[in-house]
């Protein structure tokens, strides 16, 4: 991630087959994969501080306030 890019956060709006690794309602951190997204999948970092992909249709992006970001963006 670069400098210029603030970190990027979803929801979860479900977790069909991936019972044990997302949680429905929870905000995730993304990371930008461009070869992920060409296949329909989303980078997102656990609690573990490990991040997996998933299928983005499992998620949904959202806006959040600056000083929230901030306080949310894990260190990578």
């Amino acid at each position: 991630m670069t400098e210029e890019t603030s970190p990027q956060f979803v929801v979860c709006l479900k977790n069909n087959g991936y019972e044990a690794s997302l949680e429905p309602r929870k905000i995730y951190q993304v990371l930008p994969d461009k070869e992920a997204e060409s296949h329909k999948m989303i980078r997102v970092i656990d609690e573990s501080g490990e991040d997996y992909l998933f299928p983005a249709s499992l998620f949904s992006p959202i806006a959040l306030p600056q000083a929230l970001i901030e306080e949310l963006a894990l260190s990578v």
